[in-house]
């Protein structure tokens, strides 16, 4: 009975009704019952019962009276072999079935009254109502954010079923002149702003920072390099390991392919833009890892999060790459990660829901395992 009240199913006024035109049948038919033949009146229960079954009441209900229905279908085959094990009086054996099942029958008959109105309540309900935030929010600019931003945005949607992400990787010069003309919400850039941007209206916020390191065989003895050595390793000025303190052997130059982000920030940071001599351009940071663990006299750059210890990272200038030297400035080779909006002007409030989320400390651990470094 609380469950069903509890659910809107139990109708009180009906139950109080029934059961008071009801309660002078159950007396009644407790007195004929108990004047029926035993074996006519457990028919004839069984039957109500099954009619019990069928009513739309809870499983647990219909369980019980199903298997009291099927002991009652077979109740008068076993009370005659019982009567005949015990060699009981044929008389007395009936009057005893009849008094039981008169008493289960007003029992059944009253819970059937408490149950009145068991069943799908039919009364009007209100249209349950759409709940969070509908929209979409819509970034563009760098293809160096790539992983980081869908990393971002797939997270944010399935937080937020209602509203749609969308990333279009233009490059950062036109993300920010996509966020300046209102050609979206946010632009995406792997470089700081320029003072004329500012200037103009545009505020930064530092996402992340893109640290970059740079790798080499672990069974090369070189730990330490300058950024002026990295220059003229890439640009063919230094071509031998005996002159950084390693082996006699020629150094074996792996990179991006064009287009890389990861390419975009080493070339820019070092000076070293369309000036590189490559051996080998690959189209992954897997591929750049894997085939310098495979050379001992390859040198090769990676994202920071992504190196193995299949492979060993340098350290630039006797400062070690790691979360936290990237993140206080330290380390020479990386660059900031920024969302770039307009003074003054109010993001959409989906948008600024995505805008808090990407920008909290639990997007942290997201933005590490898209290999950068979250600024928060």
């Amino acid at each position: 009975m609380l469950f069903h009240q509890k659910s809107g199913l139990l109708q009180i006024k009906k139950g109080v009704v029934c059961g008071l035109w009801g309660l002078p049948g159950v007396f009644l038919g407790v007195w004929v019952a108990s004047r029926m033949e035993s074996f006519v009146l457990s028919k004839l229960f069984a039957i109500f019962l099954f009619y019990l079954v069928c009513t739309p009441c809870t499983p647990m209900f219909d369980f019980l009276f199903t298997y009291a229905a099927f002991c009652f279908l077979h109740s008068g085959s076993k009370m005659k072999t019982l009567k005949e094990i015990k060699n009981m009086k044929k008389k007395k054996g009936n009057t005893t079935m009849k008094k039981y099942i008169a008493i289960l029958m007003a029992i059944a008959c009253a819970a059937a009254l408490l149950l009145t109105g068991c069943g799908q309540n039919n009364d009007p309900q209100p249209d349950p109502q759409p709940s969070g935030l509908t929209g979409s929010v819509a970034t563009d600019g760098s293809t160096s954010m790539q992983k980081v931003i869908n990393t971002l945005g797939e997270a944010f949607m399935n937080e937020n079923k209602g509203i749609t992400f969308t990333y279009n990787p233009t490059g950062s010069g036109s993300g920010i002149k996509a966020v300046q003309e209102g050609r979206c919400d946010i632009g995406l850039s792997s470089r700081a702003l320029k003072a004329e941007e500012k200037e103009a209206g545009l505020k930064e916020t530092v996402l992340a920072y893109d640290g970059i390191a740079i790798i080499v065989n672990p069974e090369n003895p070189v730990s330490d390099l300058t950024l002026e050595q990295i220059a003229d390793i890439y640009t063919g000025r230094i071509t031998n390991w005996k002159d950084l303190g390693g082996n006699d052997a020629e150094i074996v130059l792996i990179g991006r392919e064009a287009g890389s982000g990861t390419r975009d920030g080493f070339e820019t940071i070092t000076g070293t833009s369309d000036a590189c001599q490559y051996r080998q351009e690959l189209t992954s940071t897997g591929d750049v890892i894997t085939t310098v663990a495979q050379n001992p006299d390859a040198i090769g750059y990676a994202s920071l999060a992504s190196i193995k210890d299949t492979v060993k990272a340098l350290s630039i200038g006797g400062i070690v790459p790691t979360e936290d030297s990237v993140k206080d400035g330290s380390y020479a080779i990386q660059r900031p990660f920024v969302l770039v909006t307009v003074e003054g002007r109010a993001l959409s409030e989906c948008a600024q829901k995505f805008f808090e989320y990407i920008t909290s400390s639990e997007a942290a651990s997201l933005i590490s395992a898209a290999g950068a470094v979250a600024a928060n």
